[in-house]
């Protein structure tokens, strides 16, 4: 059993081309918010992985408007793809992290922008009061609305060993919120936190295989330059995951949650010039064809192993 386009997963772009029946885009924007990771409300650290530019690395510039952001990333875009529509990302930082006011407008300049077809907001659990579900409420009448939640680990604590800032209650309520509201929910989870074992990162998912969420982004854990997860590695106190160790834990992953739930990502991205590893990380095409490849030789698909671990 596998999904569409041959994938043995049910990809992010076939779920795009079955909504809204052509190829959709997602343009990265930085929208000039901060973090009360960053700020001081809850430290001035930051979760431990997290880049200097707030896990936007690839957004536009926050020094430019939202308009400008989004005009200079299509034209880049287009260079490679003629046709499509796009989703408008809030990618940087916290993009709940703001008066309602100040969300809407930056909310309402994207998704006017000429073929926006939807809103993704990446957020923190701890930063969706009323005032701001109402207002993420408002585009979700308008466009396709889902709200990316930045879990990692079901664990608190590995969550404290990365300065997450806040315990699993709080996503367990950010989640339920957001449904209660018909708003669908992509959570991200990360491979290779400093002191998890693969039975720890399979929990995490075995976790979200009974909730209602409508979609999973795979992070492989990077080591950037000028984080503080640079120490750990410095120090001896990480380990970076092996390429095919990497693959098999992700394959497993994705054959225990239910068939229905859209895999955003199965490996993340880096800059080159700040990644200081995993190196083979980089070589993006090559550890998704092992991952098809693992999924073909050993008879794995989404939902084959729901709620086992293995």
């Amino acid at each position: 059993m596998a999904g569409t386009e041959g994938k043995a997963y049910r990809s992010l772009n076939s779920f795009l081309r079955e909504k809204f029946g052509e190829k959709v885009y997602k343009i990265s924007l930085d929208g000039g918010f901060s973090c009360p990771n960053r700020d001081g409300t809850l430290s001035r650290t930051g979760c431990l992985f997290c880049s200097e530019r707030g896990s936007g690395d690839f957004a536009g510039d926050r020094d430019f408007s939202i308009s400008r952001q989004f005009d200079d990333i299509r034209e880049m875009m287009e260079k490679k793809w003629k046709n499509g529509k796009y989703i408008a990302y809030f990618q940087a930082y916290t993009n709940t992290y703001a008066e309602p006011d100040v969300l809407r407008r930056k909310y309402r300049e994207a998704v006017g922008k000429e073929g926006v077809v939807a809103l993704s907001i990446a957020t923190r659990p701890d930063c969706l009061g009323d005032d701001v579900l109402d207002v993420i409420d408002e585009f979700s009448g308008e466009v396709y609305t889902f709200v990316e939640l930045g879990l990692q680990t079901v664990s608190d604590e590995s969550a404290a060993r990365i300065n997450r800032g806040y315990s699993l209650d709080v996503f367990e309520k950010a989640l339920s919120d957001l449904r209660s509201r018909g708003i669908d929910v992509v959570v991200h989870v990360i491979f290779g936190l400093p002191g998890e074992t693969r039975e720890d990162m399979l929990r995490t998912v075995e976790y979200l295989s009974n909730k209602d969420i409508q979609g999973v982004k795979f992070h492989l854990l990077h080591v950037m330059k000028n984080t503080p997860m640079e120490k750990l590695l410095q120090n001896g106190n990480l380990r970076l995951m092996e390429m095919d160790e990497y693959v098999a834990t992700v394959c497993t992953a994705v054959s225990m949650l239910p068939p229905d739930v859209v895999i955003h990502r199965l490996t993340g991205d880096a800059p080159r010039e700040l990644l200081l590893g995993p190196m083979w990380s980089l070589r993006k095409w090559e550890v998704l064809n092992a991952i098809d490849k693992y999924f073909k030789d050993n008879g794995l698909y989404q939902g084959k192993s729901c709620g086992i671990i293995r």
